[in-house]
């Protein structure tokens, strides 16, 4: 047997992140979770930021941890980024994308102009929208700041000393010409951004120092890009991971940036070996662990997910991405589901079994109505969806997927991030030479579960699709009011 490697991932999601060795032989890899810490933001004054010094002190236990080990890489949501001043020191906390700072101002932001650059879907996280509410709030740390890194990149800077941003991140921030490879100076001057900001692009699986002695390897930083690295993906496979966020999507050769893509606010982001990740950014789990939060905090998440599978089907549904979600909190998201029910003219859920059922069902109908829009967009017929991340936990949530897209549903690992980024660790050190090679070690280590389109009668199925979208158009045409 080939020598085992020993190889760190550090995997940072909006609610915990994790330190995960890899032990690889050559022939198969296995995981050793070593450390688990919550991600927790905090208010401060009327800003919600993420704990940076909190994470980075886990992110080094997690490192001392994990023993001898040849490389680590870090990844993390999108679009969040730290300041740094002229001496490389951080300003300040990075801001949460959830932070009110950038409510109402992408009507701000050229349409047309900004998606023929960059390519990416509009929201109000994004990092050009947050950079352009520092303009008009003539935030004084954007004055002060020399430089600009996205959180994994704050991590690898802070480890190894290196201020080169990662590809497949930076192409989160709306900032980037995916196209030109360069990020997007001209439109950004336009919009009063400072353009010194922005650092070097390196592609993923760069090698950028050394950390006690391991090699810091920038794996796809984004996590989305990791987990899609993971999986054995075909063009007529649809991708879901599913988190915090889910995302929706399908891998292509290239950007794919018209009027059609426009008009379905869809988003173009880099993927490993030049790859690109045609997708939709669609509010995930984050709805039900909101919903756990405010009315059953002590019970799990397996019993809820088996009192949502009591409930009865198709009561009402909500479009996941609604504004008035983006920010609810806690105590508010039951009253803003509600509220929605309420102006869609349906009957609102009374108990929080139906509360869960009502937003899986609206999850899986929503990655239904994403894969048409895909379908659309690049001329494909789909077969089969495959999902990673924490929702293949979540055995309904699968199951109604499959009934909504009528497809077969194959789970993967709830650690593909981790897996992904490890797979590029072993890319940059030459244990694996290509992308598909890293695939077919991941399908030989790792268990797969199927889920076929049953359980509801299709019948069902497509009246409640139809249902769906007329709830979507309503909403649209009669906009939340003030919360």
């Amino acid at each position: 047997m080939q020598h085992e490697r020993r190889l760190l991932a550090l995997d940072i999601g909006a609610e915990s992140g994790r330190g995960v060795v890899g032990r690889f032989d050559g022939q198969r890899m296995a995981l050793d979770e070593v450390h688990r810490f919550p991600n927790v933001p905090v208010h401060l004054g009327n800003t919600l930021y993420w704990d940076f010094l909190r994470l980075f002190g886990d992110i080094r236990a997690s490192i001392a941890r994990a023993g001898s080990i040849a490389s680590l890489g870090v990844d993390t949501w999108g679009v969040d980024f730290g300041l740094l001043d002229k001496r490389g020191r951080l300003l300040a906390n990075p801001v949460h994308y959830r932070d009110k700072r950038t409510a109402g101002l992408l009507d701000r932001i050229p349409r047309q102009a900004t998606y023929t650059q960059t390519g990416i879907q509009f929201l109000e996280i994004n990092t050009l929208v947050q950079l352009r509410s520092m303009v008009e709030q003539r935030d004084p740390d954007l004055e002060r700041a020399e430089q600009l890194l996205l959180i994994p990149d704050l991590v690898h800077h802070f480890l190894c000393g290196n201020e080169a941003s990662e590809y497949t991140n930076a192409t989160t921030t709306q900032c980037f010409d995916p196209r030109q490879g360069t990020w997007v100076y001209q439109l950004l001057d336009s919009l009063a951004i400072p353009t010194r900001l922005f650092p070097e692009v390196v592609q993923p699986g760069t090698r950028l120092g050394a950390y006690n002695g391991a090699t810091v390897v920038a794996p796809a930083t984004h996590d989305t890009a990791s987990a899609v690295a993971s999986m054995p993906l075909d063009e007529h496979t649809l991708f879901v991971s599913s988190g915090t966020w889910t995302l929706v999507g399908v891998e292509l050769p290239a950007p794919v940036i018209n009027d059609q893509a426009l008009q379905a606010n869809l988003t173009n982001e880099g993927g490993v070996n030049g790859t690109t990740r045609l997708l939709k950014n669609v509010m995930g789990l984050w709805l039900v662990q909101q919903a756990r939060n405010a009315l059953a905090p002590d019970v799990s998440y397996a019993d809820l997910t088996h009192m949502a599978r009591r409930a009865p089907a198709f009561t009402a549904f909500v479009d996941p991405d609604d504004v008035r979600f983006l920010r609810a909190t806690a105590a508010e998201l039951p009253r803003a589901v509600e509220q929605f029910c309420i102006q869609t003219r349906q009957h609102p859920p009374q108990d929080i079994g139906t509360l869960v059922r009502v937003l899986l069902e609206s999850l899986a109908l929503k990655y239904a109505a994403v894969l048409d829009e895909l379908a659309a967009v690049t001329n494909r017929q789909f077969s089969r969806v495959y999902i990673v991340g924490g929702g293949v936990q979540n055995s309904l949530l699968c199951e109604l997927t499959a009934g909504a897209t009528g497809l077969p549903v194959t789970a993967g690992s709830a650690e593909a991030t981790a897996i992904g980024n490890l797979m590029v660790q072993a890319l940059a050190l030459g244990e694996l030479r290509t992308l598909r090679e890293g695939r077919e070690l991941v399908a030989a280590s790792f268990a797969t579960r199927c889920y076929e389109p049953e359980g509801e009668p299709e019948a069902d199925w497509s009246a409640a699709r139809q249902r769906f979208q007329a709830i979507l158009a309503a909403a649209a045409v009669e906009p939340a009011g003030p919360s």
